[in-house]
């Protein structure tokens, strides 16, 4: 099973392994992160065979950690150029890769993407008569497709092609994909959608979206132990992570097979996903990039949805937080048995990989405790220079309260709340990927407001002495969110 980035589950259960360390510097000492994270004994707390981790500041890999074994049948020790399966991570390599192949003039990302469709093209829809998608569309989750995820297959099964995926003629779907809203009004996440692409790269330029990859972004970058082709293809990696169930066991071969490539198809491991969060860092600052350009790094992260985009969304990197004063960019990855994340600042350099082959239950509290170590013992507070002005107290009534959540669409309850005469923000979805700093609501000059370490500015509206709606602002766009109060 795949899934996006909010399917929040709070968890504990126990289990053991073992571990190998290498650490990366020229200055700083950053070995106090092995203490300070303490990962060996989480693992045997939670029952999760194996944890690897990358740290990277000033656009540079400080740190690496591999902790426990690739598969607890065999035992054999996790290392760094172990690849896992990393899930949706896919996406935003496939959106990158859009954008390589768009700057060498061989796609337009603003065109109808059904031009470029050969073997299947898409249903009609009262949704699409008069607005056909385009790539960019389904990029950014926008188009409004379905099928969220799929199951995963194994050797030894029948492996559908990608027209079947469409088709519906697959687990988990009985119907062929269909459009939900007219095309670029609101946001769906769908890998469906990014099978679409998939199928759209590969009938236009006849070659499997595993070779592009490799051609346009692995190799020209040294990701020597990535790679989109499947486990029962030719050419498949070597030193890998095998998938385990919350028990620990090893899932059926271990090896799960995905025709949908594109969205979650994508074998790597931390220090070479970090080596491509680096990269896109330095274009962003457009210095020492090798590969990829300062426009194309500036295109992919930029937010480009924000209507009930789950706090905002690139082309297929999430722009949900706001860590430490900065703005990320950021892929969760969720398959079954195995997942990560990648999060990298927009600027200074900074972010983490950490990649785990075990079940929800098992990896989130060690992916989660790991975040929010780095995040307080990196001490990557951002300054921030913003005009702050007092509250005035008939606001700051008005505002305490408990609403549905309006923050991340996601329906859980979120409380404005006073501590010491200031206000704060708390809910469930914020706790779950707290930082190094408690979100306080601040009150701004020119009458908008900001919680620390979320990245959307809000300006309410207020009338009959209570607060009606929120209006989210991120760079150019908008959108706005009814307060309901419990």
């Amino acid at each position: 099973m795949k899934s996006s980035f909010y399917l929040l589950i709070l968890i504990a259960l126990l289990s053991s392994c073992q571990t190998s360390k290498k650490v990366f510097s020229e200055k700083r000492d950053y070995s106090f992160l092995t203490d300070s994270l303490n990962i060996e004994p989480q693992l045997e707390k939670y029952k999760l065979p194996g944890f690897s981790l990358v740290v990277f500041e000033n656009y540079k890999i400080v740190y690496s950690s591999q902790v426990g074994v690739k598969s607890m049948d065999s035992k054999e020790k996790l290392d760094e150029n172990t690849a896992f399966s990393t899930a949706s991570i896919a996406k935003p390599i496939t959106a990158l890769l859009c954008h390589i192949l768009e700057e060498k003039g061989l796609i337009n990302l603003n065109d109808p993407i059904d031009k470029y469709l050969k073997r299947w093209h898409l249903p009609k829809s009262k949704f699409t008569e008069n607005n056909s998608p385009t790539w960019k569309q389904f990029l950014n989750h926008t188009a409004g497709t379905s099928q969220g995820g799929f199951e995963d297959h194994y050797e030894g099964e029948t492996i559908p092609t990608i027209t079947q995926s469409l088709l519906g003629q697959i687990p988990r779907y009985d119907k062929e994909i269909e459009f939900l809203f007219t095309p670029g009004t609101s946001f769906e996440y769908s890998g469906g959608g990014y099978v679409i692409i998939q199928m759209a790269l590969e009938d236009t330029l006849n070659k499997p979206i595993a070779e592009l990859a490799q051609e346009y972004i692995f190799s020209p970058l040294g990701m020597k132990n990535t790679t989109m082709i499947q486990p029962n293809e030719k050419g498949f990696l070597k030193n890998v992570a095998f998938v385990h169930d919350k028990e620990g066991k090893v899932i059926k071969t271990g090896l799960p097979i995905t025709p949908q490539v594109a969205p979650s198809g994508l074998w790597s491991t931390p220090t070479d996903l970090a080596k491509l969060s680096i990269e896109i860092q330095n274009a962003l600052r457009n210095k020492n990039n090798k590969v990829i350009s300062h426009q194309v790094a500036k295109e992919v992260t930029k937010v480009t949805a924000l209507k009930n985009a789950v706090g905002g969304w690139s082309y297929g990197w999430q722009k949900s937080f706001g860590y430490s004063n900065y703005d990320w960019f950021s892929c969760n990855g969720s398959n079954t048995g195995v997942g990560g994340n990648v999060l990298a600042s927009m600027t200074d350099g900074n972010g983490m990989v950490y990649l785990a082959n075990g079940e929800k239950p098992n990896r989130f509290p060690v992916m989660n405790n790991t975040r929010t170590k780095i995040l307080t013992v990196m001490d990557w507070n951002k300054e921030t220079h913003e005009d702050i002005q007092e509250l005035p107290l008939n606001l700051k009534k008005q505002l305490i309260g408990t609403y549905d959540d309006f923050l991340y669409g996601q329906g859980m309850e979120t409380k404005i709340l006073e501590k010491n005469n200031r206000l704060y923000v708390e809910s469930p979805i914020l706790e779950h990927f707290k930082g190094k700093n408690e979100y306080e609501l601040l009150y701004l000059k020119n009458g908008t407001f900001r919680i620390v370490d979320y990245p959307n500015l809000l300006k309410f509206d207020f009338s009959n002495g209570k607060v009606n709606a929120v209006i989210l602002t991120r760079d150019s766009l908008k959108t706005e969110v009814k307060m309901i109060k419990k």
